[in-house]
């Protein structure tokens, strides 16, 4: 079973400024009971693929009068985006209480588990998972936050703007490849 890994890096203004998709070929722990196998299948409501994509499913197919249309998925980039934003406030309480940087298991919506690392800048790393692997989790964390402090220190690269390095991007994927 492959695991799915979406990182989000946010500015303390929240706007992003970084995001990346992961598979991950590791072994995964524990068993994922997505809410969608609770959702009835004959439902024709405008909502059924709302409500499917905001369960976990992946895809649902909707009967019309013209057939068969593919409606929402859980994998849809806007519900990961979606789950991201809504876990901002929650970092945000967490933190207030909370003097670490890594926070594992802030937020878990349906089967995403949401872990966060905020920097002393308040730069917030939002990682979306569906496995257990926590000192992974952590490593990675500290790899993308060495790597982030590199970038900021280019001067040409202004603070709290997209990051669009390609090298970036690379050294992120081999973190994550690593540990997740």
């Amino acid at each position: 079973m492959t695991a799915t890994h979406h990182l989000f890096i946010v500015s303390p203004t929240d706007t992003p400024l970084y995001s990346l998709s992961h598979q991950s070929s590791k072994p995964t722990q524990g068993t994922v009971y997505p809410l969608s196998a609770n959702l009835p299948t004959w439902s024709t409501s405008a909502f059924a693929g709302t409500l499917t994509a905001l369960s976990g499913a992946s895809s649902v197919s909707q009967t019309t009068g013209a057939g068969n249309i593919r409606v929402g998925g859980g994998q849809d980039r806007h519900v990961i985006q979606m789950i991201a934003h809504a876990s901002l406030d929650v970092i945000e309480d967490v933190v207030r209480t909370n003097n670490g940087m890594y926070l594992k298991g802030v937020d878990k919506f349906n089967e995403w588990t949401v872990s966060a690392f905020v920097t002393p800048g308040n730069i917030k790393f939002i990682l979306l998972h569906d496995g257990r692997n926590d000192e992974g989790i952590r490593a990675f964390f500290s790899d993308v936050w060495e790597l982030y402090v590199k970038t900021t220190l280019n001067p040409f690269h202004m603070v709290n703007t997209a990051i669009k390095s390609g090298i970036f991007d690379v050294r992120v994927k081999a973190s994550a490849k690593k540990n997740l």
